[in-house]
């Protein structure tokens, strides 16, 4: 009897380009792929297991899979991903309705772990070394047909105190120039027009291989690739955003002016403590070289408070930051103490509450700066790539460069003539409300 499997993929785009693989893998096995969970034989839940509400997010998933399964509406439950990397002990103790728990490194062999989940009444498990995990495979998209995350390396060496990745997914591992050329060359080919680029730390790539950083190579030649539109780059190290990189990025057409770098903080004395290098002078610096050579750039970044040690002061040099930088993406938030990790056991740990409420205060203060960064676009004209229609308001939405998928703002706009998802269009705006730029197509 052919056997259904369903995919619930949470957390980062890593661990969705992850489950695209495993979906490839299963398909070219015979399962057939379901959307729905209770169509599905067999749910797979590829988990995060990052920080604490992205495990919970993990746990909540799973535990709805349980009550499917009690129903009788499906037969078998995977865990997969960061959190069954971390947690396998516990999730068998604590959920014995999962059918298996694997590992990182087991990814390449879920055809195995599936059947054998049909095979045997214990719980199975596979937990091979996840750093001689492949990580090249074909793929199911689980995006937009236009848009493509494309995954350059696996693991992180840089060993932040407050962070699990390595420990949870091994030493950096940058994959052949070539073969990411080859997969966006097909990507390209089956209609993906904008690839966003993904790594722990997508400006460490290369190090590993050849001896030196080969970020602004691989945008050069990505560049060349003739049906691709947009290049996107997610996760860059602020320390390793060269001169080249940014010249890279300034000469190469279709990088878009949009560069996303998790800061974290901007107090010394915090990031230090952190294993971060810099301080708020410096963090100032490459704000400007960037704003310099590229000047409609935009800069996205993450900041976390609370962390051990953190007092009036060095939040106050945040505040401070936040302020003068004027940065045009900012997510914010609490310090999440996290076990196995360095700063699970440093002190001065910070309030709960006291983290959450200044994580509130620099999203207040960015509100302000992002309401006054959106309203300057009010009367230009910029490219947007169309991503659906609203037959109720008769209004399209889309994306512009300044936009990455699911974490900034969509827009909305008019059209006297009609536009295809993933069309790129001239949209001049005119309006703009709390989340999104209003326009029409010109």
């Amino acid at each position: 009897m052919d056997k259904k499997v369903g995919m619930i993929s949470l957390g980062c785009p890593k661990n969705q380009v992850d489950a695209e693989i495993m979906l490839k893998k299963l398909v070219d096995a015979g399962y057939i792929l379901v959307q729905e969970a209770d169509k599905a034989d067999v749910v797979i839940v590829n988990t995060c297991g990052f920080i604490e509400d992205s495990k919970k997010e993990s746990i909540d998933a799973i535990l709805e899979m349980v009550d499917f399964k009690e129903d009788g509406i499906l037969k078998k439950i995977l865990v997969t991903g960061c959190l069954a990397q971390r947690y396998a002990e516990e999730l068998l103790n604590e959920i014995p309705e999962v059918d298996g728990v694997i590992g990182i490194g087991a990814n390449e062999d879920i055809v195995e772990a599936c059947n054998a989940l049909f095979e045997s009444d214990g719980a199975y498990c596979s937990f091979p070394d996840k750093e001689k995990l492949p990580i090249d495979g074909g793929r199911i998209l689980t995006t937009p047909e236009y848009t493509a995350y494309l995954k350059i390396a696996e693991g992180c060496s840089n060993c932040c105190t407050y962070c699990a990745i390595p420990s949870i997914r091994g030493a950096f591992r940058s994959r052949k120039i070539e073969d990411v050329i080859d997969e966006a060359k097909m990507l390209c080919d089956k209609g993906v027009k904008e690839i966003i680029l993904v790594a722990q730390d997508t400006t460490k790539y290369g190090e590993d291989l050849y001896g030196e950083l080969k970020l602004p190579e691989l945008l050069g030649k990505l560049n060349k690739i003739e049906n691709l539109k947009w290049i996107r780059l997610l996760y860059c190290y602020p320390d390793r955003i060269t001169d080249e990189l940014i010249e890279a990025i300034a000469v190469n057409d279709k990088v878009c002016n949009y560069i996303d770098i998790p800061m974290q903080h901007a107090d010394g004395k915090i990031l230090k403590a952190m294993n971060r290098c810099g301080d708020k002078e410096s963090l100032l610096s490459l704000v400007e070289k960037l704003r310099a050579r590229i000047p409609d750039i935009i800069i996205r970044t993450t900041f976390i408070t609370g962390f051990p040690g953190e007092t009036d002061d060095e939040f106050t040099t945040l505040s401070e930051f936040v302020n003068e930088a004027k940065l045009d993406r900012v997510g914010c938030f609490a310090y999440s103490r996290e076990e196995g990790t360095p700063a699970y056991d440093l002190p001065d740990q910070v309030d709960r509450q006291v983290a959450v409420d200044r994580a509130e205060a620099i999203m207040n203060q960015q509100f302000r700066i992002s309401e006054e960064k959106m309203s300057s676009y009010i009367g230009k004209t910029v490219d947007v790539l169309i991503e659906g229609y609203d037959p109720y308001t008769d209004s399209y939405y889309g994306r512009t460069y300044m936009d990455a998928p699911d974490i900034d703002n969509n827009v909305v706009l008019t059209s006297g003539y009609r536009i295809d998802d993933g069309d790129i269009v001239p949209v001049e705006f005119f309006d703009m409300d709390e989340f999104s730029l209003i326009g029409e197509a010109v």
